[in-house]
């Protein structure tokens, strides 16, 4: 294992581990793509190494190696500073745990799904301590979930919050789970509904100048998921490319993106205004949250049928196919590893197709125009 200082150049061209050299026991690993932090001690004639938190808001090389001087000082006293109820940490923290320890036992795209729901979805919880959080708080959580993204989004995230506190409890770190007693919802029906171009007029003109209704705007102009925009960065933004360039970490699948942006959409994001505090583009911290509320009041404005946003989606595919868009490039601009890009075939087909995604993109942008003039 590496020796040496624990800095963002030395972390950033990192493979596997580094210890530093100025705080002993402090250390950062990389895991696919990205650095954790951690801690290392010897109590009692045992050496423990345990995880401080991933690279990022709030953790950086500084604030990492402040906490891990904390830890060891506790170590010091002859205490162990882990021996604490789980309860006590923040969910955010216990998910980086329990993810950590389930990586090397989940497939890699499950660990992916399994990831972005107790990431990205379950945001809100992330800073409340395990004991704050009871069967109300996940039953909003959930029902939230399904208002924004619908019944199947609504159930994965409820899997993925039961194996944790499942985890946790076999870890004798916690006595119940507050995902017991919460429903599921009936997924019948679920990934078939598609907006008709009547339904697309209302839903345009029903949205506001806001940073909810900028975000549904390059929704319906991108055919992205839901958190690929409302998450979205500046540093994920190659505006004289006119594209938005996604990492790994924030792909479904897994692999990096690049998304065309038509006219429309790079006109949007052109005018959206930055903010010195953040790097998100409609968040003054780490992406929007405020999924249920906002799409809540949108739906009294507009009152068209039961919907989610993740329909969209499936809108701007339909739409795409009725333009005569071909089936494989509806399928790149989705970033779907499937049927022409799948198995075999996706071996010996390399083609990014971008100049195509950017016409079919530009045609469908076009059409949204015409249809809500």
């Amino acid at each position: 294992m590496a020796v040496g200082k624990v800095t963002n150049a030395s972390i950033a061209k990192l493979d596997g581990w580094i210890w530093d050299q100025q705080c002993v026991g402090f250390g950062a690993r990389r895991q696919r793509n990205s650095i954790f932090f951690y801690v290392r001690y010897r109590l009692n004639g045992t050496q423990t190494v345990k995880s401080i938190g991933r690279n990022g808001s709030p953790w950086t090389c500084d604030t990492a190696r402040n906490e891990a001087k904390r830890l060891l000082g506790i170590v010091a006293s002859g205490a162990d500073p882990f021996a604490k109820s789980l309860s006590s940490e923040t969910f955010g923290g216990v998910v980086d745990r329990y993810l950590e320890r389930r990586r090397s036992s989940l497939k890699p795209r499950s660990f992916v799904e399994t990831e972005r729901y107790l990431r990205n979805y379950s945001a809100l919880l992330h800073r409340l301590k395990l004991a704050e959080i009871n069967r109300a708080k996940i039953a909003a959580l959930l029902a939230e979930i399904e208002t924004a993204s619908g019944p199947a989004a609504r159930n994965r995230a409820r899997a993925a919050l039961s194996s944790l506190w499942t985890w946790a409890i076999q870890e004798g770190l916690v006595d119940v789970s507050p995902v017991t007693g919460t429903g599921m919802a009936d997924e019948v029906g679920s990934r078939e509904r598609v907006l008709t171009t009547d339904e697309l007029r209302k839903l345009c003109v029903g949205l506001v100048d806001d940073r909810f209704g900028t975000i549904v705007r390059l929704l319906l102009l991108t055919a992205a998921r839901r958190n690929e925009i409302g998450h979205l960065q500046w540093s994920e933004v190659d505006l004289p490319r006119k594209l938005i360039v996604l990492p790994p970490e924030r792909t479904k699948n897994g692999k990096s993106f690049e998304l065309p942006l038509s006219a429309q959409a790079h006109a949007i994001i052109e005018g959206t205004p930055r903010r010195n505090s953040s790097d998100f583009l409609f968040s003054d911290k780490s992406g929007f949250k405020d999924w249920g509320g906002a799409k809540a009041a949108l739906d009294r404005r507009i009152g068209i049928a039961p919907w989610t946003l993740h329909d969209i989606r499936r809108t701007c595919a339909t739409g795409m196919a009725e333009l005569g868009v071909q089936p494989h490039i509806i399928e790149a601009v989705l970033n779907h590893v499937s049927g022409h890009k799948a198995g075999v075939a996706g071996i010996y087909n390399r083609a990014r197709y971008e100049g195509e995604m950017r016409h079919a993109l530009q045609r469908w942008a076009d059409h949204l125009d015409k249809i809500t003039s």
